[in-house]
């Protein structure tokens, strides 16, 4: 790692909040927390209590759990001493802006600063900000619960100096997170944008009568979910296209899937930004043969199929020879 990590500070204690500091505590860091909230210390308690066991399911020793969290009366007690700070508070450019001025004044000059802003770009809460303290803020978003779901989008903001997006990296690795660094600040990153158009479709699906609410869950969880959850669209579509791959794909059915986008406010793609695209999906892709990359996608999809049939209680087809 570019740095060490001993001791991190996590200010605001809701859900994303309390499940940082659980995540953070499993790997041995002292965590200090802060909040206004006046039942912090229940609900550390509770948070830790429900958390621990899901922690030690993915190997992690939580002896002592609660040993390594303290609350600090104040921000400025709790990033006295931090080497990493994440903020969790509310999706408010103003509110942030405020407290970024007194974590960057507050916290040691080594200390990242990081926020779990769901939508917020890191620009638009530190320009007030000298340039020095702006180097070290950056967006650390999660997904809830963090001490689960692995991703974290690392988004930088445009001061923001390479060594904080290496080192939020290698922090972010070091406490089993999978790190992302997404090089464009655009409103709600990649994640939410992603998921928030599938909701927006999910609803508009609903409300015009084509499927109940139930079924599209179905739908969801018997087929994108799973495939999903082993590859994600890019891979998924490579794969699509058989041994052409993403290029096979685009080439036979881009056209009639491009136009069930018709409506939604987006220009269709030229020529060339189409093969920018499928060079894109190539160069990720194609070091690897079809036939390996599907093996592997039907390894994993099996190992979801029957964690989920374990979980439920039932059975799961075996894989045919």
């Amino acid at each position: 790692m570019t740095r060490t990590f001993r001791t991190a500070a996590v200010i605001g204690a809701g859900t994303i909040g309390l499940s940082w500091t659980a995540l953070f505590a499993a790997y041995g860091l002292t965590v200090k927390v802060s909040d206004p909230r006046p039942d912090l210390a229940e609900a550390l308690d509770e948070a830790l209590a429900h958390n621990a066991p899901q922690l030690a399911a993915r190997g992690l020793d939580v002896t002592g759990l609660a040993d390594r969290v303290s609350i600090a009366a104040d921000v400025t007690e709790a990033v006295r001493d931090a080497d990493v700070v994440q903020e969790n508070g509310p999706e408010r450019v103003e509110f942030k802006r405020e407290l970024f001025a007194d974590l960057a004044r507050e916290a040691p000059a080594h200390a990242l600063l990081l926020s779990s802003s769901s939508a917020i770009p890191s620009s638009a809460f530190t320009r007030e900000l000298p340039d020095g303290a702006a180097a070290r803020v950056l967006i650390g978003h999660p997904f809830n619960p963090p001490h689960l779901l692995p991703l974290v989008e690392v988004v930088p903001g445009e001061r923001t100096a390479e060594d904080a997006v290496q080192a939020a990296v290698d922090f972010y690795a070091s406490v089993g997170r999978t790190p992302v660094v997404e090089r464009k600040e655009i409103p709600g990153f990649v994640g939410n944008r992603l998921q928030n158009a599938l909701s927006r479709e999910a609803a508009h699906l609903v409300q015009e009568g084509v499927v109940t609410p139930e079924d599209l869950d179905k739908v969801m969880t018997n087929s994108l979910g799973l495939r999903w959850a082993a590859v994600g669209p890019f891979l998924g579509s490579h794969l699509g296209g058989g041994p052409g791959g993403y290029r096979h794909l685009v080439a036979h059915i881009g056209k009639s899937m491009q136009s069930l986008g018709d409506g939604d406010g987006r220009s269709t793609p030229s020529a060339d930004e189409t093969e920018r695209l499928i060079e894109a999906v190539e160069k990720a892709y194609g070091s690897s043969t079809y036939s390996e990359l599907a093996e592997a996608r039907d390894r994993k999809q099996l190992a979801v199929l029957a964690a989920l049939a374990d979980a439920a209680g039932t059975t799961t087809p075996k894989e045919e020879n």
